[in-house]
């Protein structure tokens, strides 16, 4: 009989911490992961005496720190990196995992043609849309249409 009231004591005390974290707001466990979609940035407000943000992977993330102890984390590539704050004397502050998904929303459609993929935003009508993932014709296709057509407003507002 005392082993089972040692049990019930014992969940009964493990009951009674996890509500309490839970009314204190202490952070889960997967709080530890800022989860970003790619091509999106998210603010984030770091912990004071942050003089270094660095990423693990910069091909997935990136951070730009900003004043105020602000920082800009922007998603480049699908997958997940680290992220490591550090204060002047070069000691962790704060360590993160970033994890970086898929572009996300209703209007957003993809089309398969054989093995071949192609990228549509339509909200509300369909245009293309430049998405890690998409053919290399498509992409190539669609990123020189964009990139002359900002080369030809520079040059006109001169």
């Amino acid at each position: 009989m005392t082993v089972f009231g040692y049990r019930r004591r014992l969940i009964g005390l493990f009951t009674q911490a996890m509500v309490a974290a839970a009314a204190l707001g202490i952070p889960a466990a997967h709080a530890d992961t800022i989860t970003v979609n790619v091509d999106q940035a998210q603010i984030m407000k770091l912990p004071e005496r942050v003089a270094t943000v660095v990423i693990g992977n910069p091909l997935i993330a990136d951070a730009a720190l900003q004043s105020g102890g602000v920082l800009v984390i922007t998603g480049k590539g699908y997958g997940t990196t680290n992220m490591l704050a550090l204060d002047r004397a070069g000691r962790v502050v704060m360590d993160k995992t970033v994890e970086v998904l898929g572009a996300s929303g209703s209007n957003l459609v993809v089309v398969y043609k054989g093995i071949e993929r192609e990228t549509y935003s339509c909200a509300p009508e369909c245009e293309r849309r430049i998405t890690l993932g998409d053919s290399q014709g498509y992409f190539s296709t669609t990123l020189g249409q964009s990139g002359a057509r900002t080369g030809q407003a520079q040059s006109g507002a001169h």
